[in-house]
């Protein structure tokens, strides 16, 4: 008979939270245990932030989140901030720069965080297994978890197994299954920092300007509690992508228009009338190409006023530059749908806050189980505030967890 080797923590998803959770837990003492189904260790690390890997927010606030409790995520993020996690950094001589509205990205390669945090699991003593299925999981008073490397048992079993986003990169449903069937609710999923696409006449134009950026204000018609955002917005052969389009796809519904602001730092109304009053022979094409990219400005209008786009200030009446002018300032389009999990950066959605401490992030209904990271409903901004939210909640857990070992 195959003989169970026991633990004090068991912590399935060998992602940023499972990291920071069994390197945080073994650090205080605990036998961890780390399992991962794939081939390697923190994949999403290694490819996030362009391979340079964004790992945290200076601004980081519960405003930076989504969920159908805002006020969750406030314990674990004001017990680990991320000045914990750079001391961290600080600490293996990691370098690193700040890039723009508080993101911290490393010097060299994503690679430096994550040998940080397997070096830091070697100093906790933690077990780390890769290429382990689980087949089975079995929750009461101790835990016991089947899996293709042998039977394991724990008294805390701790579930950071990500969500759908990236299948390529080990994403999966394992953990809200496993919620599932310990009672718990699974807020509604869907695909969150993603693309947006688009199948109707506007697609030919994006696939023409693909590759083009410009900075712009999004905001959705449709939903008027969501915030706007102000950043880049790039062309894809598919639609739409950039910083401002995957912040606001977390907040868009199938069906919901989004407004594009082309000119966000210009009244186009007033700025195109003062150019007839100064120069009536400009084009209109030469107008728009002056404030943006020559090749965004003809492709635009000439797509949106194929009878005025060549036409000058002085032969387009007042109204018609008016016309102009509003759909600059607000560019409304429909996407058909976002590119999905294929490349969404992470899920929306997950285990319902209710019915999870805050403090400890425990199921109130199976208190020796913890759920961590992405798999529950808090997602973040754009902008290291993802990873932060892991780091957070799993130091949170594993502090709980070393707190009840200790009593």
């Amino acid at each position: 008979m195959t003989q169970t080797k026991h633990y004090d923590v068991i912590v399935l998803g060998a992602g940023a939270a499972g990291l920071m959770c069994a390197l945080t837990a073994g650090q205080k003492g605990l036998k961890v245990l780390l399992l991962e189904k794939s081939n390697k260790p923190g994949k999403k690390i290694l490819m996030s932030g362009g391979g340079r890997c964004n790992f945290t927010n200076l601004y980081t606030g519960p405003e930076n989140f989504i969920s159908h409790n805002p006020h969750f995520c406030k314990s674990a993020l004001s017990r680990y901030t991320p000045w914990h996690f750079i001391e961290m950094v600080n600490k293996h001589q990691i370098p690193y720069h700040e890039k723009e509205l508080g993101q911290l990205f490393c010097d060299r390669s994503s690679k430096d965080i994550l040998n940080m945090l397997l070096d830091e699991c070697a100093d906790g003593q933690v077990e780390i297994r890769m290429n382990t299925e689980i087949t089975a999981v079995e929750c009461a008073t101790t835990v016991a978890v089947s899996t293709s490397a042998g039977l394991f048992s724990a008294e805390h079993l701790v579930v950071a197994t990500g969500g759908l986003s990236i299948p390529k990169m080990g994403g999966s449903d394992f953990g809200y299954q496993l919620a599932a069937r310990l009672g718990l609710t699974v807020k509604a999923k869907q695909a969150a920092l993603v693309p947006f696409v688009f199948t109707d006449h506007y697609k030919d134009l994006f696939s023409a300007l693909s590759g083009s950026a410009l900075s712009v204000h999004v905001a959705l018609l449709d939903n008027k509690l969501a915030p706007s955002f102000h950043h880049q917005m790039l062309f894809t052969h598919r639609g739409l992508s950039g910083p401002s389009i995957l912040q606001i796809s977390s907040y868009w519904q199938l069906g919901m228009r989004i407004a594009v602001d082309l000119l966000p730092e210009i009244n186009a109304e007033e700025a195109v009338l003062l150019a007839k009053q100064d120069n009536p022979n400009m084009l209109l094409n030469q107008w728009f190409s002056s404030l943006i990219s020559k090749k965004v400005a003809h492709s635009i209008l000439s797509h949106e006023f194929p009878d005025w786009h060549d036409q000058s200030l002085q032969n387009l009446s007042a109204e018609q530059l008016s016309t102009v002018a509003k759909l600059l300032n607000a560019w409304v389009l429909k996407p058909s749908g976002t590119e999905g999990y294929r490349t969404a950066e992470v899920t929306l959605g997950g285990v319902d806050t209710e019915q999870l401490s805050s403090k400890t992030m425990a199921c109130i209904k199976q208190p020796n189980v913890y759920f961590i990271g992405e798999v529950v409903d808090v997602t973040g901004h754009l902008g290291g505030f993802n990873f932060q939210w892991a780091w957070a909640s799993g130091h949170v857990a594993a502090q709980a967890i070393a707190a009840v070992h200790s009593i």
